[in-house]
């Protein structure tokens, strides 16, 4: 059983005036032992400035002194140094040894003063009283949790000491993977578009062609997105081996002569910038198979497919870029569409996820005309962030693959963190997806489910 017991002890203030006596009993005797009043200042020359300030405060309150002009004189006789005696015979008193009876400090009034002026402390002894129990043995035995095959063998089971088994308890916990939010949130956006409609694409493809990538999108072989510094380019496997050799053509003459009320980029194509391999710049190039496959058939069906995967850009990181990250696509094929099909599009997607705070503004890529940039409001980074991209595919790149004139494509991209960021209140994209991504955070983000 867990005790205690309690006494007061002198400090090392209190212990001095045990060995030599108060402050105010030494002022007080010296003050007796003068003619006449005595001045502060021969308090202090004898008895230091310390002892002459405490002592004769006390003194003065005890009324052992008196004030005389400018001194002091005795105004009481056969005063004791009552301070020095009870810290004496405090002392000790609740000292436990030998005692065999727990004690419960009370201090007196008189023991609270010594300790408000730090002449006296609690101190507190804890201790444990052992006794011998019901299951003592002078020799430890070790009880069994398992019956073991061993043990029914040979015998020791019988006069083995079994563990209790505890029938409430829980067991562990087994060490189990967690969903990221990218996937929990690209596991709700896949249900949202197919609820809209639209059939996913196939993206295990992640080293792609330039001619998959660029030219088949109608992007200059002299664009800047084609660098080094902008893509990155595989070493090995450097080239592709084959693409569609019809479609090829076509492509090499929209490019260097136009079509399609076009008059092309009036540049050299070159095969060898087609041929070479790299990591995927976004799953439009997906898209452009798809279209391409869709065109080969007798009869045209209006189609909306969509994409959700990895596509990887060389680009300097900040708290919303990443070189790696997820891209979300969407198109509708189908006969005279417009951008007014477009931006409808796009604004049932993100009201569906929660985002209707949307703004389109105009810009420029080379495989859409006209083209949006997709701007959603980020709550916590306080500022509009910029989500997607969007617009129709140019003629230049549908013609070549031999789609119907008036067949009209809308598509969309934007990335899958930028909206899990907004969705979960992340600021900074590496908190979310590499190296630095919190994994306590991973373990504990709530499911999505967007209204």
């Amino acid at each position: 059983a867990a005790k205690s017991r309690s006494w007061l002890a002198p400090t090392e203030e209190g212990a001095a005036v045990v060995a030599s006596g108060s402050p105010e009993f030494k002022v007080y005797e010296f003050v007796n032992a003068q003619t006449g009043a005595t001045s502060l200042a021969a308090l202090e020359a004898a008895l230091g400035k310390d002892v002459a300030k405490l002592g004769l405060g006390a003194a003065m309150r005890e009324k052992w002194l008196r004030k005389d002009g400018a001194g002091v004189v005795v105004a009481k006789t056969d005063v004791v140094d009552a301070t020095r005696e009870l810290l004496s015979s405090t002392t000790g008193a609740f000292d436990p040894a030998g005692s065999s009876s727990e004690t419960d400090l009370k201090p007196t009034d008189a023991e609270k003063q010594l300790m408000r002026r730090k002449l006296a402390a609690k101190q507190t002894l804890k201790y444990y009283v052992v006794t011998k129990g019901d299951e003592y043995a002078a020799e430890r035995r070790k009880k069994v949790g398992d019956l073991t095959v061993d043990a029914l063998r040979d015998g020791s089971w019988r006069t083995a000491q079994f563990k209790d088994y505890n029938f409430d308890t829980l067991g562990v916990e087994p060490a189990s993977g967690y969903a990221q939010p990218l996937l929990k949130v690209r596991a709700e956006f896949r249900k949202i578009l197919i609820g809209m409609g639209f059939e996913e694409m196939p993206t295990n493809r992640w080293v792609e062609s330039s001619f998959w990538n660029f030219d088949a999108l109608f992007q200059p072989q002299s664009h800047p997105a084609r660098d080094a510094h902008d893509t990155f380019f595989v070493k090995e496997p450097a080239e592709t081996p084959r693409w569609p050799a019809e479609y090829y053509d076509r492509v090499k003459t929209m490019h260097e002569a136009g079509g399609a009320g076009s008059i092309g980029h009036r540049c050299v194509f070159e095969e060898a910038e087609a041929r070479k391999n790299l990591l995927r710049t976004h799953t439009t190039a997906v898209s452009a198979r798809m279209l391409y496959a869709l065109a080969q058939h007798k009869t045209f069906k209006p189609t909306k497919y969509f994409s959700i995967d990895r596509v990887f850009r060389n680009e300097t990181m900040d708290s919303t870029h990443l070189c790696e990250f997820h891209q979300v696509e969407g198109l509708v094929a189908d006969y005279d569409l417009s951008l007014s099909n477009l931006v409808a599009t796009i604004r049932t997607f993100f009201e569906s996820i929660g985002i209707s705070q949307l703004r389109f503004k105009p810009a420029f890529n080379p495989y859409t005309e006209p083209s949006m940039e997709v701007f959603g409001y980020h709550p916590d980074l306080k500022r509009w962030t910029e989500i997607g991209n969007s617009g129709m595919f140019r003629p230049e790149m549908l013609a070549p693959m031999g789609l119907p004139p008036n067949v009209r494509v809308i598509a969309w991209g934007l990335s899958l963190e930028r909206p899990t960021m907004i969705k979960y209140r992340i600021a900074n994209i590496r908190d979310l997806f590499g190296h630095k991504a919190d994994l306590q955070r991973t373990k504990n983000a709530p499911v999505c489910v967007f209204p």
